[in-house]
């Protein structure tokens, strides 16, 4: 019952942390039709960001400032100068998004090497909490808390504020957003920065727990690209309700059958993909 209950409490705080990196994610394709697969890599660089200025620092909060700060100007440069140019292109934002994760990497590498690193967990939070037979770290409990008020803020960003009201008309209908005369390149360089910068702070947030390593990118990309089809483009409900069922599928089958893993993530994308093409949460014309 006990590894039962550690591999539910796994599967959520890795879900919340997935939902930060697929949120954005979401967004980016629904609204502005880009397929970044150089997403991965703000999450990479916001945890070695976050994981060196922490370390120079000691401060987890400046590193986590930093890491989101870096990711979210480089988020902007990405969109200002390079994917602007091939709105509509997809064959070649996925050959730029492709240099991008190995430039990236590169750069990584070039300036911390190849050797995995963990972020220390803040003082505060390095500590266990016991309850029953279990007992659990406590940052991995205030991962969860952190998640669910950044998933509560992005639902009430996209559903109350004037900007989310223009993104959500965006993902419905582009044109009628610009010939209302709202300046839809500006929507679109705010969203891909805010993705960038969620991506930014979940990798920050992740390090203490998945470790900081050049091959991150690539490990947290997959489940979210499998997030925004389960859930459906454009769909910030979406994404939340994948990324749990996600980190569940993905814990559980670590913990009882390592091998089959990404086998059955990939197995849910196709379940999802046969009862409703367009995912859990998308629109029917998606």
């Amino acid at each position: 019952m006990s590894m039962l209950i550690s591999s539910l409490l796994n599967g959520l705080h890795y879900g919340l942390i997935l939902f930060l990196l697929a949120a954005g994610l979401s967004l980016t394709f629904g609204l502005m039709g880009v397929i970044n697969l150089a997403h991965g890599s703000y999450f990479m660089v916001g945890a070695y960001i976050g994981w060196a200025v922490g370390d120079a620092t000691g401060s987890f909060l400046v590193g986590l400032a930093a890491g989101v700060g870096v990711t979210a100007v480089l988020g902007w440069l990405t969109e200002r100068f390079l994917l602007r140019r091939l709105h509509g292109e997809h064959l070649q934002q996925v050959l730029l998004t492709i240099g991008i994760v190995y430039i990236v990497m590169d750069l990584i590498k070039t300036a911390w090497g190849g050797t995995a690193r963990l972020m220390a967990t803040p003082a505060i939070l390095d500590s266990s909490v016991t309850f029953g037979s279990i007992t659990y770290p406590l940052y991995r409990l205030a991962l969860m808390g952190v998640g669910t008020v950044m998933a509560i803020f992005l639902w009430w960003f996209q559903e109350k504020t004037r900007l989310g009201a223009v993104v959500r008309a965006g993902v419905d209908d582009k044109q009628m957003v610009t010939a209302v005369g709202i300046n839809i390149y500006l929507v679109f360089a705010l969203v891909f920065t805010l993705g960038t910068a969620l991506a930014g702070f979940a990798g920050v947030m992740g390090a203490p727990v998945l470790g900081v390593y050049l091959t991150l990118d690539a490990d947290v990309l997959v489940p979210a690209i499998a997030v925004v089809i389960i859930g459906g483009l454009g769909s910030l409900k979406g994404a939340l309700a994948a990324s749990i069922l996600v980190g569940m599928v993905r814990t559980f089958t670590q913990a009882y059958s390592p091998g089959f893993t990404i086998m059955a993530i990939y197995a849910v994308v196709i379940v999802v993909l046969l009862i409703k093409p367009s995912g859990l949460f998308g629109a029917k014309g998606q």
